[in-house]
């Protein structure tokens, strides 16, 4: 089958291809999924620069959502009867989505609602099961607290920010790179946004909130300033989630160590595509119980920034770099 390949197996944009690789099989529990449409994300472009570990097993191919139509079933997993031959659906795996092909297990499958359409499906499962481990799973949220999402235009924050608006967040603030896409999260639902070019948004968030600080932090980037601030604007009891390394491993400044004990911040970092098959399970069946149903009854908006052909992927990685997006960037497999 075909799927992109990369050149000398790790390098620039410019190196992906469409390579001939074989078809996987299938085991017990798995099915089999001819690929319409695939979801870029950031571990993409840090896997094809060999800068991320890929979890052992993984296919070497990039990708892991994508949305398609199921070729092929193998009995074994109790999730396997909802789920037959012919059926449109979209899910998660721990690679190889970037193909006409994929073998992944039926427990980390969707089915497609009809109105959506494989683009907008093939964008839903990382952003969402992210957003969802980030808020209530590590970040613990609870009803009326204050959030700060950074990356406010990314598809994780979009997803976010509705999520945290439905469990009933007193306030939603965001950080971005531009008044158009803070102006975007704020229609979305956003209470307010900062420019983390023009602003510091650690003296910006303590204004708005009277001192007082908030009480969730999601992280992507933590250099470049950021988890300094994160911690001169948590409020008492303030939990952050580090998921991501965009701005660096290591913060500008001394981190400020007697104000994380006194206002007993806790700082977790975590990662979603090395967690086992059961850990994203629960996440999955969380995102079909309360995420789905609002779907179907368009309470809940997905984000499309464009959608390529598969044989621009080229184009598709260069635009994720350039920071200029707001929600996913999909390929179609043609």
């Amino acid at each position: 089958m075909r799927a992109i390949g990369i050149k000398g197996d790790q390098g620039p944009a410019d190196s992906l291809f469409i390579d001939e690789i074989p078809e996987p099989t299938i085991s017990s529990g798995e099915v089999l999924v001819k690929i319409h449409a695939f979801g870029l994300n950031r571990m993409d472009l840090s896997q094809r620069e060999g800068k991320y570990p890929v979890p052992a097993g993984a296919p070497k191919t990039l990708g892991v959502e994508f949305s398609g139509v199921i070729e092929k079933t193998h009995g074994g997993a109790s999730e396997i009867d909802s789920f037959k031959v012919g059926d449109e659906v979209f899910g998660l795996a721990y690679g190889g989505a970037y193909a006409e092909k994929i073998a992944v297990s039926a427990q980390m499958l969707i089915h497609k609602p009809a109105k959506m359409s494989f683009e907008e499906a093939a964008g839903i499962p990382e952003a969402w099961i992210t957003a969802t481990q980030a808020l209530f799973l590590v970040g613990c949220f609870k009803k009326g607290d204050r959030v700060l999402l950074h990356a406010g235009a990314s598809a994780v924050s979009l997803a976010a920010i509705q999520l945290a608006k439905t469990a009933g967040a007193a306030e939603i603030y965001v950080t971005a790179s531009s008044q158009e896409k803070i102006d975007f999260c704020v229609e979305l639902g956003a209470t307010a946004g900062f420019n983390y070019k023009t602003q510091d948004f650690g003296d910006e968030i303590l204004k708005v909130t009277d001192g007082k600080g908030v009480d969730l932090i999601v992280d992507y980037i933590v250099g470049q300033g950021y988890l300094e601030k994160d911690v001169k604007c948590a409020a008492f009891d303030c939990r952050v989630v580090l998921l991501a390394l965009l701005g660096g491993v290591k913060t500008q400044e001394p981190i400020d160590v007697a104000s994380i004990l006194r206002k007993r911040v806790r700082i977790e970092g975590t990662t979603l595509r090395s967690r086992s098959l059961e850990y994203q399970k629960a996440l999955r069946d969380r995102l079909v119980q309360e995420a789905m149903p609002k779907f179907e009854e368009d309470g809940y908006k997905l984000f499309v920034e464009k959608v390529f052909s598969w044989k621009d992927i080229i184009q598709a990685h260069k635009l994720m770099e350039s920071n200029q997006t707001k929600g996913k960037i999909i390929c179609i497999v043609d």
